[in-house]
């Protein structure tokens, strides 16, 4: 099975708020977005989106110019059927795959990065390369990435995969001494089941040139 077969079984065959990544306010993104001080209109890229509720609060709170990408076209298709076609209409959807990307090389730059579990699932070497060069193709000068993986001491498998394990500093050395970290802490996520995960929180700026 391939990996987007994976993610396909998996939001076909599982409710959303059963997975167990879902929240019902993504809270820690939402103060970090709220931290870089974004124009309404300002570009922000949700990577590897999902189902995620963070699109439906950012169009609460006023944005315009939202991505939302996943691998998996059964992912988003929950998210659109949640959000309803007048809001669907609102966000710009791709479907691509980060570490092997094909329509994400056409989008034009974007003042935010939102990564929310979905680097600590590439494993191969190779595909982490792809990842950040992607991002620093797409993140503009004084642009935001804001990052968040599984802990260091967080568990070693999720939804059935391995999963690659991060603190701040490596994450600061593969976005290179183009970026400044903001911030950076610990949080323990309660999944729906009530199991407890231990992710690392990161917000860095890319430098003006």
């Amino acid at each position: 099975m391939s990996i987007k077969q994976h993610w396909d079984q998996v939001y076909q065959n599982s409710s959303v708020d059963q997975l167990g990544w879902y929240e019902s306010t993504p809270e820690p993104s939402l103060n970090l977005i709220g931290r870089c001080n974004l124009h309404k209109d300002a570009a922000i890229l949700n990577v590897g989106a999902g189902a995620t509720t963070l699109v439906d609060e950012l169009l609460e709170l006023g944005y315009r110019n939202i991505v939302a990408n996943d691998i998996s076209n059964a992912a988003l298709e929950k998210l659109q059927q949640r959000l309803g076609s007048e809001k669907s209409t609102s966000v710009q959807w791709i479907v691509d795959d980060l570490s092997n990307p094909n329509a994400l090389l056409s989008l034009k730059e974007v003042d935010l990065w939102h990564d929310r579990a979905v680097l600590h699932f590439l494993q191969d070497p190779r595909e982490q390369v792809e990842y950040f060069k992607l991002l620093l193709k797409l993140v503009k000068q004084e642009g935001f990435v804001i990052i968040a993986a599984y802990h260091l001491d967080g568990a070693e498998r999720c939804s059935g995969l391995p999963v690659f394990r991060y603190n701040a500093a490596m994450l600061q050395k593969n976005l290179g001494k183009e970026f400044i970290q903001k911030d950076a802490f610990d949080y323990s996520y309660s999944t729906p089941s009530g199991a407890s995960r231990k992710y690392i929180y990161t917000l860095f700026q890319r430098k003006s040139i």
